[in-house]
């Protein structure tokens, strides 16, 4: 079996991540047509169809939907290291505020 170099897995995810998606949702809007015994016609022919118009979705979104995702999330030592500055700066305005007392 051929196999494609690493610096394209990018794109082999997304073909086989819509790929999948779509022949699930495919599969479950297609479901009434199990009794009339064309399901397999039906299946197949929305899937492609589908797929087609999902791959390039995918492909082109997958960097935006990765920026949003880094924005919206945060590293958790980075988070660690906001907390412990968050800390030791109310430790700081405490002790000064003790040191005005006296």
């Amino acid at each position: 079996m051929p196999r494609v170099p690493k610096r394209y897995s990018h794109f082999v995810f997304g073909v086989v991540q819509s790929g999948l998606t779509c022949s699930v949702a495919a599969a479950i809007a297609n479901r009434p047509f199990v009794t009339s015994g064309t399901f397999v016609s039906h299946w197949l022919e929305s899937w492609l169809l589908a797929w087609m118009a999902m791959l390039p979705v995918v492909i082109f979104a997958a960097p935006l939907i990765r920026r949003l995702v880094a924005f919206l999330t945060l590293d958790e030592a980075a988070s660690n290291v906001c907390a412990a500055t968050a800390a030791t700066r109310e430790r700081s305005v405490h002790q000064a505020v003790d040191l005005e007392r006296y």
